[in-house]
């Protein structure tokens, strides 16, 4: 039973490592959060109801129609949102899911969190907050700004749970503002909407001179039967819900955020280590990981 359960879990990290044209090296693939979330994503994706691409049609979400037709009411409430400095990065080293962003120039305002409660953003956005509260398949949304010189590094994203939903808002209209998902690049434009899985690997760059604002959401994945889509979202409901992060006091902070919050001023020390050197870290952490799952096994 064991060298079964040892068996799918290493089927399920081959799975994500190859699904696509481009690839993490696959040393950092094996420590890659991508890997310790396959056995749940190789779930997802053979049970989705929507194709294994690294794009989908906007329209297979019919649902996302009214976001398209608001694009000029969601975009001023960012651009309000932006004179009045509440599109930012996380201020308490709180939000787990984007911190790595942050250094780069990446900076966000959560509008919606799985089952978090974020009452900012009904009281700054009231109008985008109606819109997205209106379409249950939506289960999390954000502003997120790009400045000019921003990149994001290739990634993965953890849960393959949803798709991801880009509405362009105040982009600088230029090709050299884009998102290249498993190889192909999007770049974004005033009032247009894109779909792409994040699972796939994908990174962007801002090489323009002006700011970029979109929409940012996480669709929920439709899968082929009821029972998986009930798991889909039970694990949304509990697991995404735990990472929720504040864009003020009084807003709703999971408990992975709070925990990644205590995780991040330890780190400090084990980047000391690393930077101490780089050789002996790396030996370290594979000597551990290698416990870690001798220990789990044999217990």
């Amino acid at each position: 039973m064991k060298w079964a359960v040892v068996g799918f879990y290493i089927l399920s990290v081959l799975h994500i490592h190859f699904r696509g044209k481009v690839r993490l090296p696959f040393g950092r693939q094996l420590f890659d959060h991508s890997s310790f979330m396959a056995p749940i994503n190789i779930f997802m994706h053979w049970f989705s109801r929507v194709p294994s691409t690294p794009y989908l049609p906007v329209d297979t979400f019919k649902e996302l129609q009214p976001l398209q037709d608001n694009w000029q009411v969601i975009r001023a409430e960012a651009e309000n949102l932006l004179r009045l400095q509440k599109i930012k990065a996380s201020e308490k080293n709180d939000d787990a899911g984007f911190n790595s962003f942050f250094k780069n120039g990446w900076k966000r305002f959560y509008l919606k969190w799985y089952n978090a409660s974020h009452p900012s953003a009904q009281e700054l956005c009231p109008q985008t907050y109606a819109l997205l509260a209106g379409i249950p398949s939506v289960k999390a949304a954000m502003f997120a700004e790009l400045p000019p010189g921003g990149k994001l590094n290739p990634h993965r994203d953890p849960f393959a749970g949803s798709l991801r939903y880009h509405l362009g808002l105040a982009t600088p209209n230029d090709d050299r503002c884009f998102i290249d998902v498993d190889g192909e690049r999007h770049s974004w434009r005033d009032g247009q909407g894109v779909i792409f899985d994040e699972t796939y690997i994908h990174w962007a760059i801002n090489g323009s001179e002006s700011d970029r604002i979109i929409l940012f959401c996480d669709v929920e994945r439709p899968m082929r039967y009821r029972w998986a889509q009930a798991i889909n979202r039970f694990l949304g409901r509990t697991m995404m819900t735990a990472a929720a992060s504040p864009n003020e006091q009084g807003d709703q902070v999971g408990l992975v955020s709070k925990l990644f919050r205590v995780s991040f001023y330890a780190g400090k020390y084990r980047r000391a280590f690393k930077a101490w050197n780089k050789t002996v870290y790396k030996i370290t952490k594979f000597g551990l990981i290698i416990g870690l799952a001798a220990a789990i096994y044999y217990i």
